[in-house]
């Protein structure tokens, strides 16, 4: 029976250990403690080239939007993209005062709060 209840524990603690190791590796912390914002792509992002400290040049793209929070309230919002982002696009941009954008994702129509859409139409 002892024998038993120990299996049942170490195999408890290696599938809450393995589920803590999954949920820190897939946690996009960038988007810890930030305030959400909403924007729609309607125009090309304004290339940027740059030298890597390898001297190896590469193009990113800027943008400057108004983005919208859920109560529809507004805030310029700039931030680089490494290609040209989908024109039509709307994106969840993720904002700390500090720091700017830190990340973003394309989200589709539906995922937007319904005053951040009013917005944005």
């Amino acid at each position: 029976m002892k024998k038993m209840i120990t299996v049942i524990i170490i195999v408890a603690v290696i599938i809450l250990g393995l589920a803590f190791a999954l949920g820190y590796y897939f946690t996009n912390y960038n988007r810890i403690g930030t305030e959400d914002y909403y924007v729609a792509i309607e125009k090309k992002g304004k290339p940027v080239t740059e030298k890597a400290s390898d001297g190896e040049t590469f193009t990113d793209y800027e943008y400057t939007l108004i983005g919208y929070d859920e109560n529809g309230k507004t805030k310029q919002l700039k931030f680089t993209a490494q290609k040209n982002l989908r024109i039509g696009a709307y994106l969840h941009i993720y904002y700390k005062k500090d720091k700017g954008v830190t990340s973003y994702e394309e989200v589709t129509k539906k995922e937007l709060p319904k005053k951040a859409a009013s917005q944005l139409n």
